[in-house]
């Protein structure tokens, strides 16, 4: 893999959004495509994307495209199911990331549901790894869900960030720009302090155990330029994976100041 001697903390750009941002017209403008030199020359390690079941932004076209063109690794993350994993095993990118579609594939953070679907995953691993396709799998920060996963021929681990993400903006964010219903915004900072350090901790204990078993350890999901620097302090994450912050900013600033932005960030 790209990264097994990364030094420094990898970036993978996520650019489902630039697709999202597309299907609002239905239309050819923003094309996925256009962002890859872009994110290269900027100084991304890999780019993203997500081909799910609804195809409800990078489609089957933009996938072929992407794999054809990209200058850089790209890392495809995609369901268990097997229609899916059959066209991911043609396309071949550098890496398969295994993440929760259906509703009960979802553990209750949001990670996969690796317990409760053992059997599907390790069919959906053996046959990309059967593809000589690099696996992981988007899990909780969950040290069970950790020891799961090892017992699979997977290479890495993408630790979910998203309840991390969750109490950090309800902890930094004016009342006004939240989604968060009042009810919550109302505890005690001292109580959302407390969650947000627990749950930065159980990110820790997940990364070195994941670690300590031989497995590549990354994270995303929810990460933004304001809550992404305590993830860079974990030493054993050795990459992120970062869509939507990114393409956000990129609104104002252009795709590669908001990447070499972030990139500042992870160094």
């Amino acid at each position: 893999s790209f990264m097994k001697n990364a030094a420094k903390i990898a970036l993978g750009v996520n650019i489902d959004h630039i697709a999202v941002l597309r299907e609002a017209r239905r239309i050819n403008d923003p094309d996925p495509v256009d962002a890859l030199g872009v994110c290269k020359r900027a100084g991304a390690d890999q780019i993203t994307i997500h081909l799910r079941e609804d195809r409800r932004h990078i489609n089957d076209l933009d996938a072929q495209k992407i794999m054809f063109n990209s200058p850089l690794p790209v890392n495809l993350e995609c369901s268990i199911d097997p229609d899916i994993i059959s066209i991911v095993c043609q396309l071949k990118p550098h890496r398969a990331t295994l993440v929760p579609e259906k509703r009960e594939e979802v553990t209750t953070e949001g990670g996969l549901d690796v317990l409760g679907h053992f059997e599907k995953i390790k069919k959906a691993v053996d046959q990309l790894k059967a593809h000589e396709i690099d696996v992981s799998l988007f899990i909780d920060p969950n040290e069970s869900v950790i020891e799961a996963s090892q017992s699979l021929d997977i290479d890495m681990v993408e630790l979910h960030t998203g309840a991390y993400a969750n109490i950090y903006a309800m902890l930094n964010t004016p009342l006004a720009t939240t989604h968060h219903s009042i009810t919550e915004l109302e505890r005690p900072r001292s109580e959302l302090k407390t969650m947000l350090h627990r749950s930065l901790e159980e990110i820790k204990d997940a990364a070195y155990l994941a670690h300590q078993k031989g497995l590549l350890v990354a994270a995303g999901h929810g990460l933004n330029y304001q809550n992404v620097e305590a993830m860079c302090e974990i030493e054993v994450i050795k990459e992120l994976n970062i869509g939507q912050s990114i393409i956000a900013r990129s609104v104002f600033t252009g795709l590669a100041q908001a990447i070499i932005d972030m990139k500042a960030l992870l160094a």
